[in-house]
């Protein structure tokens, strides 16, 4: 399915790049070609439960200071507003404890993938100080180990949310950056990570995920569109070397759809659409909303279409989590993992750390 045409289709996020020559949008041919001549599999296990189809919630955690940004955006759209804003010490686009309580409200959990960015002018080469994407790319770069990040990573590891690896932009190829930026997250979280997607859906395929699977991780969740909602990829997560590693494939994210602000049932209708072909189709779902979509002022109506998603979800009979629940149901063919199941029941605490003025 795809995206409504200009005059419909989503919000205009101005913290999004231009087209990346190996992401963004990955053509399904490729994947059935690849699936043909290298004898990939797809996972046919039974979902928990016996449910009718799953859904797997993720939230890329691309910008969670607005900060600097702001000016940039100011030469976009509403001047005013993102000047107000960067020079506000509020932060709209904290919303860890938002999601949090969103997500507990519902009895589910998802996944935070946590980006560790290389700062442009201390590691990037002399040649990318001359290109505008890569200052756009790195001008709201965060510190995975900054002590409010650190806290938010363990507080929502405590709680039963999965913290995963969100490859930076640079690393699609560079199977030594993505073992670093691993490295430092896991440092952080004090765990294991089991799987994460690339930054801006940068996927050179299929050598990512062999480098993926080279640092340890279990699974990938890459593939996909972020123009385009849909099964394009397939029904069932692919299984790229026909091994224990697992590609999840997108099938919503939050930018390609109407924006719900201004065409809430259009952008409704067509979540509804996705979750009951889902159904027909025993299938497994992926959801990506970013955290700053859900910012009621900057996005209206993406958070009460989330909610609106997650409710329908289980109406429908689905399971609902994160992918390190769902793929680790597969792996072993039993009970949830226990320890996902215990910290869903803890109470949690405010995860704090949002103001810039702190």
């Amino acid at each position: 399915m795809t995206a409504p045409d200009a005059s419909g289709g989503g919000r205009s996020d101005p913290d999004r790049p231009d087209a990346s020559p190996i992401g963004g949008h990955h053509p399904p041919s490729i994947v059935d070609e690849f699936v043909e001549a290298r004898g990939a599999t797809r996972v046919d296990a039974s979902l928990p439960g016996d449910a009718e189809f799953a859904l797997c919630l993720t939230h890329d955690v691309d910008r969670p200071y607005k900060g600097l940004p702001s000016l940039y955006y100011a030469l976009r759209e509403r001047p005013i507003y993102h000047t107000r804003t960067a020079l506000s010490s509020a932060n709209p686009y904290w919303q860890f404890e938002a999601i949090a309580d969103l997500e507990a409200d519902l009895g589910v959990r998802s996944a935070f993938y946590f980006l560790d960015e290389q700062h442009l002018l201390l590691d990037r080469p002399l040649s990318d100080w001359t290109s505008p994407t890569h200052w756009i790319e790195h001008l709201g770069r965060y510190d995975v180990e900054s002590p409010d990040i650190a806290r938010a990573v363990r507080e929502l590891d405590d709680g039963g949310w999965e913290i995963g690896l969100h490859g930076s932009y640079h690393s699609p190829e560079d199977e030594a950056r993505l073992r670093e930026e691993k490295d430092r997250l896991e440092s952080v979280l004090g765990d294991r990570i089991v799987g994460g997607r690339q930054h801006h859906l940068r996927l050179s395929f299929p050598e990512t995920w062999r480098h993926h699977r080279s640092i340890g991780l279990r699974y990938d969740a890459s593939l996909g569109s972020g123009e385009t909602i849909g099964f394009d990829y397939g029904y069932r997560p692919l299984r790229p070397f026909d091994d224990e590693f697992v590609a999840f494939s997108l099938t919503i994210m939050e930018q390609a759809l109407p924006d719900p602000g201004q065409r809430y049932d259009a952008a409704r209708d067509a979540c509804d659409e996705i979750l009951r072909e889902a159904a027909r189709n025993d299938a497994v779902a992926t959801a990506l909303w970013h955290p700053r979509y859900f910012d009621e002022r900057e996005f209206p109506g993406y958070r009460r279409l989330y909610r609106w998603l997650v409710e329908r979800a289980l109406e429908l009979g689905a399971w609902v989590g994160s992918p390190r629940e769902l793929y680790r149901w597969f792996e072993s063919g039993a009970d949830l993992d226990r320890s996902d199941e215990s910290r869903r029941r803890r109470s949690r605490q405010s995860i704090s750390g949002g103001d810039r003025s702190r």
